[in-house]
């Protein structure tokens, strides 16, 4: 039986993919703003939209994971890993990511983020 609740995973699993997505965004955003696009607003707004949902999503991330008593550490890494402890009720666990899948999931998630401000314009 795992140490960690199941139901607990996505939530520290957010404090890792969350954070690289908004770094991505405020890099893309400074992009758009200085690129030579001849219409920088509408990339702006998306990308601000998008900024907007993810920190709705981290900031419920943060209630809940604080009311349960969590918390994620980065730990190690090299070329091809990225190692993060989790603690969750007194219970510490280590998991290694491969770089690839962080990258693909924060990928997954910038798309999914962009869609969603996609359809509420």
């Amino acid at each position: 039986m795992p140490l960690i609740p199941e139901e607990a995973i996505p939530y520290l699993e957010n404090m890792i993919y969350l954070p690289m997505v908004l770094t991505i965004l405020e890099k893309d955003r400074m992009i758009f703003e200085r690129g030579p696009f001849k219409l920088k607003r509408p990339y702006v707004a998306m990308v601000e939209g998008a900024t907007k949902q993810v920190h709705k999503e981290l900031k419920e991330t943060h209630i809940y994971m604080k009311r349960n008593s969590m918390k994620v550490l980065r730990g190690e890494g090299d070329d091809m890993f990225t190692e993060y402890v989790f603690f969750h009720g007194g219970y510490e666990e280590h998991r290694r990511y491969l770089n690839v899948r962080l990258r693909n999931r924060v990928e997954e998630l910038l798309t999914m983020y962009l869609a969603i401000v996609e359809n509420v314009h």
